[in-house]
């Protein structure tokens, strides 16, 4: 009787587990025909100016920004006892006992004040258990009648950069974006790196590293390389900057005059490209000299500086560098690598 019935639970068990991956795997799908923007909040000035450039660049009704913050196990649940009201609880509701709470309610003031939402939006609240810590993940969804969602997520992981990447397999997402809370030092190692430089290095998708700067109405620069990859990236940075309702301006560095021809012949290959979609570009610039010298001398006079991923292995990327990376890094306004 003992084994028909451990039998009974199992195969219980296995229909409820196979149902839950049948819904995930159509959650998963709905999602990759939107454009979806991960924000990683920190309570820092830099994590709000990183939100506000998201609000800028998801404005459409076909845009989803999910807010996340990390935090790591077991953080002030001695002294609230929470995890008895996260089942029935919005958890905003809490207050002000977890640092990710306000941080996160700040962000939703900020969406607020912007009119990228308002407080009539229908609201889901889930919670997710978590072994080894009684508060767990839990998030708040707000949902547009036309479809848009707004995510505030109370995540648990080691540390912020992991938790995340972890957050990014849950996605998909197209964007990443980070606001610059650390210095970005080359010779850094891995461990030793800001959670910003981690997660530009490990991403799966494109990363956006925001800075503030005094006029996010300035038009985009875009960084040829020559490279198969960088095609198609500028195509898609370019709707992206299309859709912002933003101007384009195309570079390409020469490391010497004898490689001018070749940027000449890059720059004319983009060019055609985003013609063919429909697309202006308002300058083109052909520069000589040290490209990211060069690029971050020129970054000041736009919004937004976007680079092409070299496609080079993420270590070797990260140990030998790649102008992309680097101009992430060093650029004084707000840098887009896309992948």
């Amino acid at each position: 009787m003992a084994l028909g019935l451990k039998n009974r639970l199992n195969a219980k068990n296995s229909v409820a587990a196979e149902a839950l991956q049948q819904e995930l795997e159509k959650q998963y799908e709905q999602r990759s025909h939107r454009f979806r923007i991960l924000v990683g909040i920190d309570g820092t000035d830099e994590s709000y100016d990183g939100l506000r450039f998201a609000a800028k660049l998801g404005w459409s009704d076909d845009c989803d920004i999910v807010l996340l913050y990390v935090r790591p196990h077991d953080q002030g649940l001695r002294t609230g006892g929470l995890q008895v009201r996260i089942a029935r609880e919005n958890m905003l509701d809490w207050g002000m006992e977890l640092p990710g709470i306000q941080y996160l309610k700040k962000g939703l003031d900020i969406l607020v004040e912007q009119g990228d939402m308002s407080d009539d939006w229908d609201a889901t609240t889930t919670h997710t258990d978590l072994a080894g810590d009684p508060l767990g993940d839990n998030k708040i969804e707000y949902h547009h009648e036309n479809g848009k969602s707004i995510v505030l997520k109370l995540k648990t992981a080691p540390d912020p950069a992991s938790g995340i990447l972890d957050q990014y397999e849950l996605g998909p997402y197209n964007l990443i974006i980070l606001g610059q809370a650390s210095r970005w030092h080359e010779l850094s190692t891995y461990w030793d790196a800001g959670v910003d430089r981690k997660v530009a290095l490990l991403s799966p998708c494109s990363v956006l590293i925001s800075r503030a700067q005094p006029d996010y109405e300035n038009g985009h620069l875009f960084c040829i390389d020559g490279s198969e990859h960088c095609l198609d990236s500028m195509r898609r940075a370019a709707v992206l900057s299309h859709h912002c309702d933003k101007s384009i301006t195309l570079l390409s560095v020469a490391t010497d005059n004898e490689s001018l021809p070749e940027a000449e012949e890059f720059l004319a290959e983009v060019r055609e490209l985003l013609d063919e979609i429909d697309i202006e570009v308002v300058d083109s610039l052909i520069l000589v000299g040290d490209p990211v010298k060069e690029i971050c001398r020129l970054a000041p006079d736009y919004s937004l500086v976007v680079v092409s991923d070299s496609g080079k292995f993420r270590l070797k990327r990260f140990f030998v560098g790649s102008v992309a990376f680097k101009v992430m890094g060093h650029a004084p306004v707000s840098v887009l690598n896309v992948r």
